[in-house]
């Protein structure tokens, strides 16, 4: 997955290029392309990940609480068929 690093990296190059020469419209240009290709890419934040990782632990513990439940309903209903 693509990193700070590597943003930062890419701006200072992008910046490099326009204080080099008249380049001001190439920069609003390609920071337009750049946004609209983030925006395709469906990226979430930390923060929204971290709320999933939750989500999904609280999920699978009510699973886990639900499996055991009717493990112990299908026991009963065994033994009360013998």
């Amino acid at each position: 997955m693509l990193n700070q690093k590597f943003f930062d990296d890419l701006s200072a190059k992008l910046n490099e290029v326009v204080n080099s020469g008249p380049a001001k419209d190439i920069e609003k240009n390609v920071r337009v392309l750049l946004m609209q290709g983030f925006a395709k890419l469906n990226l979430v934040t930390h923060e929204e990940l971290e709320v999933q990782a939750q989500v999904l632990a609280r999920t699978r513990e009510h699973l886990t609480a639900l499996e055991a439940r009717v493990a112990e309903l299908e026991a009963q209903r065994n033994k009360a068929a013998s």
